[in-house]
């Protein structure tokens, strides 16, 4: 039986929590947050608000860290310094140099396991064409194309102004939306060469992260990428994400996965499981990664998305916003 604690009340930790306590295998003995308000929120695990004291009280076995993205890396390094294994949500933290320090950690103490929570690698559709493409049916992949077109509105950046504010958020749309694509096409691409980026605020909300990005991606395959995110859409589409090859097509929209050869015909391959309730976008598979964890870390395994693997989105974002700033292509040279 594994000892689980959740640092961080937040919104995600509530997709975080039903799973830790639907598996037979895990006890949330504790949880923490400095909002003292929470204090009966959660049955059954013992309440603390400063998670260094809950850490030299407790025997555990795994932390969930769920907290504001300034405070992943603080957190995560308390936990692995006292031999905890970390699930860590995404982003991996507020840019490449924080990134970084993480991966010099897990390298510091590889016994200590940590998984970065880009759970959307586990969605049926995408493992689905990850097989599809490295079966080479299709031939190589020549193309990508990520499109993430959803709406916040100015009332989510003021009710959590950390949101707004690059010191504690590292940015906006790409770090907090967009990331799990970015991570997708680094995955089907493959190593970077180039990208040329430009980042915006379409609306005036009067904050300091973008709601807007778009980037060229070229991979050292020779295959392009085109990266387009926003926070302006009147609503919450689906996430696109298309792959295009030598003698084909597979696209991911609407939670579905389609394919087409060269003669045109399009065949519906698998669909995602979905979460119930407004939040469809958000992807249904934080269970099957928390649950792959814990069994990583029952049988000592290394299956799982470690913060090397994660780095590599965290380089993206600051070469997109590099690019902008300078206005001139970036040459990737980044721990790929």
């Amino acid at each position: 039986m594994l000892n689980i604690a959740v640092i961080g009340l937040g919104d995600i930790s509530k997709i975080h929590l039903p799973v830790i306590e639907e598996n037979p295998d895990a006890r949330l003995v504790a949880v923490c947050d400095v909002d003292e308000s929470l204090k009966d929120s959660v049955a059954g695990a013992t309440f603390y608000t400063d998670y260094h004291e809950m850490l030299e009280k407790e025997s555990l076995d795994c932390v969930h860290v769920c907290l504001p993205h300034h405070l992943h890396y603080h957190a995560t390094k308390a936990c692995v310094e006292r031999g905890i294994h970390v699930f860590q949500e995404k982003p991996l933290a507020r840019n490449a140099e924080e990134g970084m320090a993480l991966v010099d950690l897990e390298e510091k103490y590889p016994d200590v396991k940590i998984c970065v929570s880009f759970q959307n690698r586990y969605n049926e559709t995408f493992e689905k064409l990850r097989e599809i493409v490295a079966s080479g049916e299709y031939g190589n992949v020549t193309g990508l194309k990520g499109l993430v077109t959803w709406f916040r509105p100015k009332a989510y950046y003021d009710v959590k102004p950390w949101r707004g504010k690059m010191r504690y958020s590292g940015g906006g749309v790409m770090i907090n939306q967009a990331i799990h694509t970015l991570d997708l096409m680094q995955i089907i691409g493959g190593e970077i060469e180039t990208i040329r980026g430009t980042i915006d605020n379409l609306f005036d909300y009067g904050y300091e992260v973008e709601d807007t990005a778009v980037a060229n991606i070229q991979f050292r395959s020779g295959a392009t990428g085109l990266f387009f995110a926003t926070n302006t859409n009147a609503g919450n589409s689906s996430v696109e994400f298309q792959v295009l090859m030598e003698k084909g097509k597979l696209t991911i929209k609407d939670s579905i996965l389609t394919k087409m050869n060269g003669s045109g015909k399009k065949e519906e391959v698998i669909e995602d499981e979905k979460l119930p309730g407004k939040n469809f976008y958000y992807g249904a598979s934080h269970s099957k990664l928390i649950n792959h964890f814990y069994t990583c870390i029952e049988n000592d395994s290394q299956d799982y998305i470690h913060v090397k693997d994660s780095q590599v989105s965290m380089e993206m974002i600051s070469a997109i916003r590099q690019s902008s700033e300078i206005k001139k292509e970036i040459k990737m040279e980044v721990y790929q």
